[in-house]
C-alpha cells in the first residue's frame, strides 16, 4: 500500500477529520457506484454509503491491511447494501443444503455469451434474476469474490454458493439466448 495512503489510514485512526474526508472523497464515487448495482436507487445508495463509511471510521482500529482499504470498504458497503434490501423484506430464500448437487468448477469455465449481447443486456438480465441468485451471481461475476468470500457475506456455505451461481447462470444463460422465429436457439 502506498505511504500516503497509510499515512491518511493512520490519520484517521486518531479522528482526524480532514483525513477522513480526504478518505471519503477519495472512495464515496466508487463506492456508490457498488451500491447502486445492489439496491437500484439513488437515495438509498447514498445512504448506505454514509453508514458504510460511518462504520468504517469507527472500526478502523480493526483493519489490518491484509488487503486494500477499497477492498475492505467495498465489503461494508456490499453487507450494508445486502441487509437495505433485507430489511425491504425482499429476504434471500435459502434452499436446504441437503438438496443442493455439488457443482463441477469446470462447468463455470464453459459458459459464454453470444457475441450480439451487449453489456446493458447481460445486467438487465442479472437484475432479473430471482435474488437468491442474483446476489451470488453479483458477488462472483460483477464484483469477483470467490465463493469463500460470498459464503462469508451471504452467511451461506460454499456449496451453496457454488450451486446458486451454476443455478445463476443457467437462468442467465437462458434469458440471453438469441431468439430466431419466437423460440430460443
Amino acid at each position: 500500500m502506498k505511504t500516503l495512503q497509510i499515512d491518511i489510514i493512520e490519520q484517521c485512526k486518531q479522528n482526524d477529520r480532514s483525513a477522513q474526508l480526504k478518505l471519503y472523497n477519495q472512495y464515496c464515487d466508487g463506492m456508490f457506484a457498488v451500491a447502486m448495482r445492489f439496491v437500484k436507487d439513488s437515495m438509498e445508495a447514498e445512504d448506505i454509503v454514509q453508514e458504510a463509511f460511518i462504520k468504517a471510521f469507527a472500526k478502523l482500529n480493526q483493519y489490518k491491511a491484509e488487503v486494500t482499504f477499497g477492498a475492505w470498504l467495498k465489503r461494508i458497503v456490499i453487507n450494508k447494501s445486502i441487509d437495505c434490501l433485507k430489511s425491504k423484506k425482499q429476504h434471500l430464500q435459502e434452499l436446504e443444503e441437503v438438496h443442493l448437487k455439488v457443482i463441477d468448477d469446470n462447468y463455470q469455465n464453459e459458459w459464454l455469451v453470444d457475441d450480439t449481447i451487449t453489456l446493458d443486456e447481460i445486467k438487465l438480465a442479472i437484475q432479473k434474476l430471482p435474488d437468491k441468485y442474483r446476489y451470488v451471481v453479483m458477488l462472483y461475476l460483477v464484483e469477483g469474490y470467490d465463493h469463500q468470500e460470498i459464503s462469508g457475506i451471504l452467511n451461506i456455505s460454499e456449496i451453496a454458493s457454488r450451486t446458486k451461481l451454476s443455478r445463476g447462470k443457467s437462468k442467465l444463460k437462458e434469458q440471453l439466448t438469441p431468439m430466431k422465429n419466437g423460440t430460443r436457439y
